[in-house]
């Protein structure tokens, strides 16, 4: 059954919608020594960092019964709608195991929430943005397909469809193409593994070209303490990340590409939309988990501060 925890009547009139699975995380890190359980998955990190630059934000979810009640009211407290977030009974929610050493991550699946299909999509859905990220092979191009005609900008994040989980639930990536579900795409973002997993292309700049000749109008890859590589209007950006003292990586491509869309609402200048996204994932990784965002103001310091140095502007 759908939660009713929105005071809002429809679910047609949102900045951004984020369809994917919520998570529980156990993350473990040098900086962690003991682990630590934190709410995760695209939906958190991409709709908080997004509301907190005054987007208007809903989820489509599935979680099982073993999702706690305060992480709901967390995220309400955060700005987002949870109206479209479905707790399904004797079913579990997605939670995964993250542990960081020397910040190269190794990631194993404990337990998958049911898959979220094309019957799940409410036909009176509206929003500027649908941003598409699976985590666990939830969504179908069936699913794909339908948001296509919900939203007038349609990104994608296809970590969900590039992962291959073993008997013990240790993650790998596999080759993943699906033309018809790549040419409905506006705003595609991934890490560079990711990419390369879509593409087939070891070349970063070359398996970016591969992803605009789908038609996609941006291009980015997000390449950690490296920062971003931008590819827009036929140009290629490289985009600093921040120097900070790291404490967990965790979520830090959700937020930028929160931030980024939020942003892009506003403004539609992918370059600056880059580095407040780089802007707003420096102040995630400070903290635990979703425990720290920054605030409208501090994003836009920062963001100025990396724009400023970004190589390949014009």
């Amino acid at each position: 059954m759908l939660i009713d925890v929105s005071t809002m009547s429809h679910v047609n009139a949102f900045d951004l919608v984020t369809v994917g699975h919520f998570a529980i995380d156990s993350i473990l890190s040098p900086k962690i020594i003991h682990r630590r359980e934190a709410l995760g998955g695209p939906p958190t990190y991409v709709s908080v960092a997004a509301a907190k630059l005054g987007a208007k934000v809903s989820v489509i979810s599935k979680v099982g019964d073993d999702f706690p009640r305060e992480y709901l009211k967390w995220l309400q407290s955060n700005g987002v709608d949870l109206s479209g977030l479905e707790r399904v009974s004797n079913a579990s929610t997605s939670r995964f195991v993250l542990e960081y050493r020397n910040w190269e991550r190794r990631l194993r699946l404990e337990a998958r929430a049911p898959p979220i299909l094309p019957t799940d999509i409410p036909s009176s859905i509206r929003a500027e943005i649908v941003h598409v990220a699976p985590i666990t092979n939830e969504i179908s191009s069936g699913v794909v397909t339908k948001l296509r005609r919900s939203a007038r900008i349609l990104s994608l994040d296809p970590q969900g469809f590039v992962r291959n989980f073993d008997e013990k639930g240790n993650v790998n990536l596999k080759r993943w193409r699906d033309p018809e579900a790549l040419a409905q795409i506006d705003i595609f973002k991934s890490t560079v593994e990711e990419i390369r997993a879509v593409t087939g292309f070891r070349d970063l700049k070359s398996a970016m070209k591969q992803i605009a000749d789908y038609e996609a109008k941006t291009v980015v890859v997000t390449r950690g303490m490296k920062g971003s590589t931008l590819l827009c209007e036929e140009q290629f950006y490289n985009i600093p990340a921040c120097e900070l003292n790291v404490i967990d990586p965790t979520g830090a491509g959700d937020t930028f590409i929160g931030a980024f869309l939020a942003e892009y609402l506003r403004v539609k200048d992918a370059l600056w939309c880059a580095c407040v996204g780089s802007a707003a994932a420096s102040f995630v990784i400070e903290g635990v988990g979703p425990e720290r965002f920054g605030e409208k103001d501090e994003v836009y310091e920062r963001a100025q501060g990396i724009y400023e140095k970004v190589v390949g502007k014009k």
